[in-house]
């Protein structure tokens, strides 16, 4: 099974070099370490120091800023990787990618020098705060406030679903400026985790994924520089939105590589039992359910390399695609990856094998960067699109 790579546009002999990096990160300290991490609660400061070590921590940081500037096709090979050893640690590294990411996108030279090199380095942890509790999906509603206190802003307000949250260091941070101009009035800033007024909460205890270290902050009269917002009013929100459809894929690729990896270890099990005087891998029951699983996988693989390849090609296509992928991949990830486990018997239940891990994963997937709901709101907007404008030019 050569996974995504065998469907995804081509990469260059640059990029080729870090998806085989993170291949090897996958293998050599991913995999050992993902029962453990998953217990302690969260990637340690050593995985992403060893990460950066290995050109893992500049995936998406332009080559001009030493960084590795990969295509969408070459960032969802990496995350395909990462995954199939462990989705959480995966999306770990992938959302201090994302703020690395923003930081370039966005910030002014000064901004660049502070806050990028520990980034890049490994040393500081990165976390991307727009949820909150009440709000789910909807972050236009978000009611966490910033108020100017002369040059400077004063934050107050709950964050919610922020991954990383228990070792983070360096939070972005979006709040409303001015709640009469909705969507307009939020802002983007940068505020280190140790500052006062920023308080860091327990935990959240969850079905799995604990290795995300996914948790909430709340904000108490937090005073922030005038000098570190990152994107200001009237920008803040399409700032935020600007990666969706690049996190959608991403998220679709670890899917695609949770799947793969799940369906190649119930092989290699079922390859190795006997029962009934024959091989599990034998028997056509055992076969069509993994049949199923392997026809699902390569459905998944081929809608997200459709839309890793139109998100570099400049058509303007992405979001459509982005969503196809992304709803896709999760939904035959949590219910194939289920498949593969029955396959392997009681066995698949048992946490030696990652397949437990994965299945909870897979669940966890559904909600990341825009709910399955919310993926059928943007597909049914698009296909529906032309019947209702002719509709409305004819009349009727």
């Amino acid at each position: 099974m050569n996974g995504l790579a065998a469907v995804m546009p081509p990469i260059s002999d640059r990029e080729l070099n870090v998806v085989n990096a993170a291949r090897a990160f996958a293998r050599d300290v991913i995999e050992p370490n993902a029962g453990a991490w998953e217990e302690a609660g969260s990637v340690p400061r050593e995985a992403f120091r060893e990460a950066a070590a290995r050109g893992l921590c500049r995936l998406t940081v332009p080559e001009s800023m030493q960084g590795h500037g990969l295509g969408m096709p070459a960032m969802a090979l990496v995350v395909e990787a990462l995954a199939a050893a462990c989705m959480a640690s995966a999306f770990a590294l992938t959302v201090h990618n994302n703020l690395a990411r923003g930081i370039t996108r966005n910030a002014s030279a000064p901004q660049l020098e502070r806050w990028l090199p520990g980034l890049v380095a490994g040393e500081q942890i990165g976390a991307f705060l727009l949820t909150e509790p009440q709000g789910g999906s909807d972050a236009a509603t978000m009611t966490t406030t910033a108020r100017r206190d002369g040059r400077d802003w004063r934050l107050d307000g709950v964050k919610a679903w922020v991954s990383n949250a228990t070792t983070a260091d360096l939070l972005s941070v979006y709040a409303q400026t001015d709640a009469s101009a909705g969507w307009r009035g939020i802002a983007c800033f940068i505020v280190e985790a140790g500052a006062p007024g920023v308080i860091r909460e327990p935990a959240y205890r969850l079905l799995g994924s604990h290795a995300l270290g996914t948790g909430g902050f709340r904000f108490e009269g937090c005073r922030v520089d005038g000098d570190d917002v990152l994107v200001g009013p009237g920008e803040g929100f399409k700032a935020a939105l600007a990666g969706v459809d690049f996190a959608r894929i991403t998220v679709a690729a670890m899917c695609c590589g949770m799947l793969g990896r799940s369906l190649e270890v119930a092989m290699e099990h079922a390859a190795g039992r006997r029962t009934f005087g024959k091989s599990v891998l034998e028997h056509q029951a055992v076969q069509s359910l993994l049949a199923d699983a392997a026809t699902d996988l390569e459905a998944a693989r081929l809608l997200t390399a459709h839309a890793a390849g139109v998100l570099d090609d400049g058509t303007g296509r992405h979001t459509l695609a982005a969503a196809h992928a992304k709803k896709f991949a999760t939904r035959v990830a949590l219910s194939r990856i289920a498949d593969c486990m029955q396959a392997m018997g009681a066995n698949g239940f048992r946490t030696e094998y990652p397949l437990a891990r994965h299945l909870t994963a897979a669940k966890m997937a559904q909600y990341l960067d825009g709910t399955t709901e919310i993926q059928n709101v943007v597909i049914g907007r698009a296909i529906t699109r032309p019947y209702l404008s002719a509709t409305e030019q004819t009349g009727g």
